[in-house]
């Protein structure tokens, strides 16, 4: 992975201007975001975040595609450009929850908020950290909102093969007796379902 600073230039604009989350900075705010930034250029396989390491960047990606692991697991995929990732350094200063990694050649701007709050003190410059967590609330807002619709998605798909599961597939499989592992209930259900 390559660092470089960010070269903004306030008077041709930036294409960054243009995320969606960013829009909580007026222009002077967001010219000095910019200016305090760097870009990173990955490759297949680089390590952005790492989990279980502390620090203080909140990422853009400009480019490409990322995965989101826990552990060994993929959890998600970072594929839209302008979408923001570890914003949550900014309010929870502790260790990373996920590792971001890149899965094809990737371009993010890389935001240092401890920077941020070294060249505009909480204290003196009240106006900026409000924009800054408002930007945050906007990101945390937008991510809740997913993965309510993702969850209401996954328990309607749930009580269908439940239902599938209890009334058609009752008298070609049994469903089994006494067991809490749902995934081998589900496993079941679609089997009786491919067969007819």
């Amino acid at each position: 992975m390559k660092e470089f600073a960010y070269i903004h230039d306030s008077k041709q604009g930036s294409p960054v201007k243009t995320v969606p989350a960013l829009a909580s900075f007026n222009e002077d705010q967001l010219d000095e975001v910019l200016n305090s930034s760097s870009l990173l250029q990955c490759e297949p396989g680089d390590v952005i975040i790492k989990e279980g390491s502390i620090d203080s960047r909140i990422y853009i990606l400009l480019s490409g595609e990322l995965e989101v692991r826990v552990g060994d697991k993929r959890v998600a995929a970072i594929s839209r450009a302008g979408e923001v990732f570890g914003e949550l350094a900014l309010v929870n200063q502790d260790k990373r929850l996920a590792s971001v990694i890149a899965s094809s050649k990737a371009v993010c701007l890389a935001v240092d908020q401890k920077f941020l709050q070294d060249i505009h003190p909480r204290e003196e410059d009240p106006d900026f950290h409000a924009s800054l967590y408002e930007f945050v609330a906007r990101l945390v807002v937008r991510k809740l909102e997913a993965t309510s619709r993702r969850l209401a998605e996954v328990e309607k798909e749930l009580r269908l093969l439940r239902e599938a599961a209890a009334g058609e597939v009752k008298s070609t499989v049994p469903v089994l007796p006494r067991t809490r592992n749902v995934k081998a209930r589900v496993a079941t259900a679609r089997k009786a379902v491919r067969r007819r």
